[in-house]
């Protein structure tokens, strides 16, 4: 599907429009005294050309669902996306360009897909953005496959982005790339700023390659242009909106603060304002007011008018394609993937565990994920290379490999780029994405997992091998360190089922959440199915803490435990009672979920004034929020070793009989 512009764009124009861009952003970061005007400065040609004549999108309805997509993975140069979208009718004002990088403004020193409707992504650091779009393509395939036909295409727009010389730099951005020319992702095109500048002076201080020969080896087409040059950026993207085997990577050498007076091509104007001297001379420079700020030229306001109304009328097209070809059974399946999940009616169709067989819960993961894959078609999702141990593959559904997509992702050895592309996907809408990894990898996403909590975008992360209980593989795989490091994100909600019920229950929190992401931090080594006091099911893992084994009176001690300490602090409570120590044992799988709930419910499960034991293999830290710092904590202050699972759990005291000791000599001081 295209847009036949109507009115007569000239170079004129074109030009009017980038000195319009060049003059915003210098006003904007000028008058917020802080920002990245070089940038903009030097990608306003390439801007003008996109948003005057390329892009695909309904400044009305921004969350149109066949709209082209434009990622700005160069997130400080935001005053260019923000100018973008006032001049092209968004809820953006010049006030709120004026009131650029000030407290809850709408324009935020880097994008913000909460904050700022018309941005698709949060970006700021460098490569995320670039991995993000390749998630977009990936989920717009995927609802391609699934509702286009020979005769009507329904999802047929295109992911467009702006990266920079820093994002081709970093590592993620290598990993995206490389997937990306795996999957053979077209309809991919990124307009990449070569400027040659960095903070610190000229790229080649520290970059040297040819990024054209890289990126054809990762299977992209490629191609240079003069990103000065309207007609050459114009060509170059419908070009390779014609190319349908593979990404593409437009190289577009540019001079970074084009048109500045002094500092055009100088890194001095990547991150600071002009200064008043240098922007009035650059104003006079490129031929415009020198004595206004934030001046619009009512030509450029005229184009983006006539502009919005063949946005709304293609718009009003699709939605009467799409009325008289979405009905009946596919109408049903649409609304599978942008509809809230039947959560009660999904926990119906969940596999049933044996109370009397020990299951490890990333067994019971796969086994749920695999009745989840039936009832919840929007889930897609994969591994870094570790399914067979992730239990995260689902049979039975079509893989991603070389030129293929399908819901069972292939990321390969690249837990940076996986996290990432599991955000484009959930920004992009209609899925809910998961990935798997051991938990000991989580530093390799957490940038990811970060941007997820930061964009509220839901987001599944399947961690297994939970625990210095990985055995023999030693410290470098016995992440003791990451669940405290997964909970010390805001808004990241950090689940450690007990055992397969909770495993079930733990799933299920993740789907009902719909403004964040969720980790599930589970077992390698089997666990038995715990049974609960009458009334007190798996359920309550909704409720964050729950009692699972109550002693009758007020108790002695009140054991806090998750994952598989739960039940060895079960059975430490039942020998516990045979000494006269009444001790109530708190299943705690996600502290994010406790503090949601009412001061009561807490009250009534820490019992305030008892004293409190943590059993919890892993760090403290963070537990004296809920047990006191008085409290006896049975954690780890080291790393682990290599060992049998249970010879480290003996040597690091995770067992019943050092439970029991450790709580008696506790209680008698």
């Amino acid at each position: 599907m295209s847009i036949t512009v109507q009115h007569s764009i000239t170079t004129q124009d074109l030009c009017l429009i980038a000195a319009t861009f060049r003059t915003l952003a210098m006003d904007a970061v000028q008058k917020a005294n802080s920002g990245h005007p070089g940038m903009p400065m030097g990608c306003a040609d390439i801007a003008s050309v996109l948003w005057a004549k390329i892009l695909r999108h309904d400044p009305d309805n921004p969350d149109w669902v066949n709209r082209d997509r434009f990622v700005l993975s160069a997130g400080h140069g935001s005053i260019l996306l923000y100018s973008a979208l006032h001049l092209s009718g968004y809820d953006i004002s010049l006030d709120d360009l004026r009131n650029f990088r000030q407290l809850h403004s709408k324009t935020p020193g880097h994008p913000e897909h909460r904050v700022t409707r018309g941005v698709e992504t949060t970006t700021g650091p460098l490569g995320q953005g670039f991995a993000n779009g390749i998630g977009m393509a990936v989920a717009r395939d995927l609802l391609a496959a699934e509702f286009n036909t020979p005769e009507r295409a329904i999802i047929d727009h295109y992911i467009y982005a702006i990266v920079s010389d820093g994002d081709i730099m970093e590592g993620i951005s290598s990993e995206a790339a490389s997937l990306a020319g795996h999957w053979g992702l077209s309809g991919l095109i990124y307009l990449y700023d070569s400027n040659d500048i960095t903070i610190e002076g000229p790229a080649s201080l520290a970059f040297s390659e040819d990024v054209a020969g890289r990126f054809t080896a990762y299977g992209w087409h490629v191609r240079k242009i003069d990103g000065h040059d309207f007609a050459e950026i114009e060509e170059s993207i419908l070009e390779a909106r014609k190319i349908k085997d593979r990404p593409c990577l437009i190289i577009a050498k540019t001079k970074i603060a084009r048109g500045s007076a002094n500092l055009e091509g100088s890194e001095e104007s990547h991150g600071a304002p002009l200064g008043a001297e240098e922007v009035c001379a650059s104003k006079k420079n490129i031929g415009c007011p020198a004595d206004e700020s934030f001046c619009v030229p009512q030509r450029v306001y005229d184009i983006f008018r006539e502009k919005k109304k063949e946005l709304s009328a293609a718009h009003a097209d699709w939605e009467k394609k799409f009325a008289a070809g979405i009905t009946g059974e596919m109408k049903i399946r649409w609304a599978g993937y942008f509809g809230d999940p039947d959560i009660n009616g999904i926990r119906k169709k969940l596999p049933s565990f044996d109370p009397a067989k020990p299951v490890a819960t990333r067994s019971a993961s796969g086994k749920v994920l695999e009745a989840l894959f039936k009832e919840v078609p929007a889930i897609v999702g994969g591994s870094a290379d570790l399914a067979p141990s992730n239990k995260s593959f689902v049979k039975g559904y079509a893989d991603t490999g070389k030129n293929r997509i399908g819901r069972n992702l292939h990321f390969g050895v690249r837990e940076h780029a996986m996290g990432s592309i599991q955000n484009g996907i959930a920004y992009y809408g209609g899925f809910i994405p998961y990935s798997a990894t051991f938990l000991a990898f989580f530093d390799y996403l957490r940038p990811s997992v970060r941007l997820a909590a930061i964009g509220g975008l839901r987001t599944i992360y399947i961690f297994t091998h939970d625990s210095l209980f990985v055995g023999e593989d030693g410290p470098t795989h016995q992440p003791v360190e990451h669940i405290a490091s997964g909970r010390a994100i805001p808004n990241l909600n950090v689940i450690r089922p007990a055992d397969a019920d909770e495993t079930k229950e733990a799933w299920l929190a993740a789907l009902a959440r719909k403004n964040g992401p969720c980790m599930l931090a589970l077992s390698r080594q089997e666990l038995p199915i715990i049974s609960r006091r009458d009334g007190q099911g798996a359920e309550n893992l909704h409720c964050g803490a729950y009692i699972i084994r109550e002693c009758g009176r007020i108790p002695d001690i009140v054991i806090l435990a998750t994952g598989s300490e739960v039940h060895l602090a079960v059975k430490a409570a039942e020998e516990l009672s045979a000494r006269n120590i009444m001790a109530r044992v708190v299943s705690f799988p996600c502290w994010e979920l406790f503090d949601e709930q009412p001061g009561k419910y807490r009250d009534e499960i820490l019992a305030p004034g008892v004293p409190k034991a943590v059993v919890e293999a892993g760090i403290r830290m963070g537990w004296e929020k809920y047990a006191g710092g008085d409290a006896l904590f049975i954690t780890m202050e080291t790393f682990g070793l290599s060992a049998p699972a249970k010879a480290l759990g003996e040597h690091f005291g995770f067992t019943v009989e050092n439970i029991v000791k450790r709580i008696v000599e506790f209680l008698k001081k």
